[in-house]
C-alpha cells in the first residue's frame, strides 16, 4: 500500500521543450507589438529608428530560432507544472525582452532601472524611476503605454486565444494565468471566453480613445492614456499624470477605470445580453459600495479641510479612490498631504484590490467577500454552536476546501508584504518607504507611501531594492502561488 501510495506522489517530468515552444510564440508576439512603436518613431521622425529596429530585430530572431528549435512540441499541451512555470517565466521573459527598447535608444540606460521600468509595465503596476516622462521619445512613451495593454489582460490569454490554431486548447495556461477565484460560467471552451474579453477589451481602448479626444486630448495621448487606463496601468505621458487636464477628461477615465476594475466576465455576460444576473453579482456590490462610500467620506474630509470647492473635492476624492482600489495608480492629487484619515483610507484601499477577472490587481474584492462571511459565521457559532452556517457566493455554498484557500491567501498575502517590508528596511529603506513599496508593487498600484509617493518615483531606490520590488510585480501579478511553487522541492520532483 505504502508503495502505491508513494507511486502516486510522484510527479511526471517536467517538459522543458513545450514550455519553451510557448514561450518562444510569446516573444514573437511581444516583437510584434513593438512594431507599432517604431511606426511611431518613424511618423515623428525620431533619431532612435535604427535602435528600436534591431530591438525588433534581436527579439523576433531569439523567438524564431527558439520556436524553430522546439517546433515538434508545436501540438503538446502542457500540464499543470508546465503551465505554472509558463505563466511564471512568461512575465520575467516579457519583462527581459521589454526592457530591450529601453537600453538599444538610450532612453533608460541601466539595465536595472529599464528592467523594472518593463516589469511595472507589464504587470501594469505603474511604478516608475523616470523623473522627466515628457523629455523622452514619443516611441519610447508609446511602447511604455502599450507595455501596460498587452500586460492588462495577459499575453498569455492572447496566446490561448489563437491555440486554435494552433489545435491546443490551453486551458492549463488560461487557469494559471487568470485570477478568478469562483469562475463564472460563461462557455465551456477556453478560447471562446478569451476571445470575447479580448473583444471586450479592445472595445473599452477605442471608445476611451474617442471621449478623450473629445475632450482635447491629443490623439497620442489619448491611446497612450487609454491602454493605461484600460489596463489599469497607470503610466502616463505628463510628467503631472492626469492632473493638469481637465475635468471632463479625469471624470472620463473615472469611469473607465471602474470599469475595467470589473470581472471581465461580468462584461461578456453584460454583451451577451445577461445583463440582470451581471448585476446580481455579490463581488461587484461590494466593489461599488467601496467606492462610493469611502469616496463619498473623502470628499467631506477634502471639503471641511482644504481650500477647494465642493465639485474639487468630489473629483479628487472618487479619481483617487478608483484609481487606488483599481490598482491603475493615476493621480490628480497627492494624497500623502492629505488629512491623516484619507492616508489611512487609501492604505485601506490598497489593501482592498480589485475584482477577480479583471485587470487591476491586490487582494481581490471577491476574497473579501468570502473572508466577511467566514468571520460572521464564526461569531455566529459562539451564540449557535450546534447551527451549521455556510459561506455562499452569488447563492452557491462554497466547500470549505474553498473558503481555506481564500483564507490561505489573505494571510501568505499581508504576510508576505510583512516579510517584504522588512527586507526592504535591511536594504536601507526607511519603514514608510520599505512598507509603500512592497504594499503598492504587490497590489499593482504604482504611487506608495514614503519617499514612493503620488509626487515622487523609484529611482532613488538602490539597484537590490528595484530587483526586489521588479520581483514583488511578479508575485502579485500573479497571485503568490504560481511563482513560490517554483521555489518548492517536490515541484520539481519526478
Amino acid at each position: 500500500m505504502e508503495q502505491i501510495r508513494g507511486n502516486k506522489l510522484k510527479h511526471r517530468k517536467i517538459n522543458i521543450f513545450i514550455i519553451s515552444h510557448i514561450i518562444s510564440i510569446i516573444i514573437l508576439f511581444e516583437g510584434l507589438f513593438m512594431l507599432p512603436a517604431l511606426l511611431i518613431s518613424l511618423i515623428y521622425k525620431e533619431n532612435i529608428s535604427g535602435d528600436f529596429m534591431r530591438s525588433i530585430l534581436l527579439t523576433l530572431c531569439i523567438g524564431a530560432v527558439l520556436n524553430i528549435t522546439t517546433r515538434k512540441y508545436r501540438f503538446a499541451e502542457p500540464g499543470v507544472r508546465e503551465s505554472l512555470v509558463i505563466a511564471s517565466f512568461g512575465w520575467v521573459i516579457l519583462a527581459l525582452f521589454g526592457a530591450f527598447p529601453y537600453l538599444a535608444t538610450g532612453s533608460i540606460p541601466h539595465f536595472v532601472d529599464a528592467y523594472f521600468e518593463s516589469m511595472s509595465g507589464f504587470t501594469t503596476t505603474g511604478s516608475s524611476i523616470l523623473t522627466d516622462i515628457e523629455a523622452l521619445p514619443k516611441s519610447i512613451l508609446f511602447w511604455r503605454s502599450l507595455t501596460h495593454w498587452i500586460g492588462g489582460m495577459g499575453i498569455i490569454v492572447l496566446v490561448i486565444a489563437i491555440m486554435p490554431f494552433l489545435k491546443i486548447t490551453g486551458m492549463q495556461l488560461f487557469s494559471s494565468e487568470a485570477s478568478v477565484v469562483v469562475e463564472e460560467k460563461i462557455s465551456t471552451k477556453v478560447r471562446y471566453v478569451a476571445r470575447n474579453i479580448w473583444m471586450i477589451y479592445v472595445g473599452f481602448t477605442i471608445v476611451e480613445t474617442i471621449l478623450l479626444l473629445f475632450g482635447g486630448m491629443p490623439l497620442f495621448d489619448s491611446i497612450c492614456h487609454s491602454f493605461a487606463t484600460v489596463a489599469t496601468g497607470g503610466f502616463s505621458t505628463k510628467n503631472t499624470s492626469i492632473a493638469d487636464y481637465s475635468p471632463y477628461i479625469q471624470y472620463v477615465i473615472i469611469i473607465f477605470m471602474a470599469l475595467s476594475g470589473i470581472n471581465f466576465t461580468l462584461h461578456v455576460l453584460g454583451l451577451r445580453g445577461r445583463i440582470k444576473q451581471a448585476i446580481k453579482n455579490q463581488e461587484l456590490h461590494l466593489y461599488l459600495k467601496v467606492i462610493i462610500g469611502v469616496g463619498f467620506i473623502l470628499t467631506f474630509i477634502l471639503y471641511n479641510s482644504q481650500q477647494i470647492t465642493f465639485e474639487k473635492a468630489f473629483r479628487d476624492s472618487f479619481f483617487q479612490v478608483v484609481s487606488v482600489i483599481t490598482a491603475t495608480g493615476f493621480a490628480t492629487a497627492d494624497y500623502l498631504i492629505w488629512p491623516i484619515q484619507g492616508i489611512i483610507l487609501m492604505a485601506f484601499l490598497m489593501l482592498v484590490g480589485a475584482c477577480a477577472g479583471s485587470t487591476g490587481g491586490g487582494v481581490k474584492v471577491i476574497r473579501h467577500v468570502i473572508n466577511l462571511q467566514y468571520l460572521r459565521n464564526s461569531i455566529r457559532r459562539v451564540l449557535h454552536p450546534n447551527a451549521v452556517f455556510n459561506v455562499r457566493y452569488n447563492n452557491k455554498v462554497l466547500n470549505t476546501g474553498q473558503v481555506a484557500s481564500v483564507m490561505n491567501f489573505i494571510i501568505i498575502y499581508y504576510g508576505v508584504v510583512v516579510a517584504g517590508t522588512f527586507i526592504m528596511m535591511l536594504l536601507g529603506n526607511n519603514w514608510s518607504t520599505s512598507f509603500g513599496s512592497i504594499l503598492t508593487t504587490m497590489g499593482g498600484i504604482g504611487p506608495g507611501f514614503g519617499l514612493v509617493g503620488p509626487a515622487s518615483n523609484f529611482s532613488m531606490l538602490t539597484d537590490s531594492s528595484k530587483y526586489l520590488l521588479s520581483f514583488s510585480m511578479l508575485l502579485g501579478r500573479l497571485e503568490i502561488f504560481p511563482v513560490l511553487s517554483l521555489f518548492t522541492n517536490w515541484f520539481w520532483r519526478t
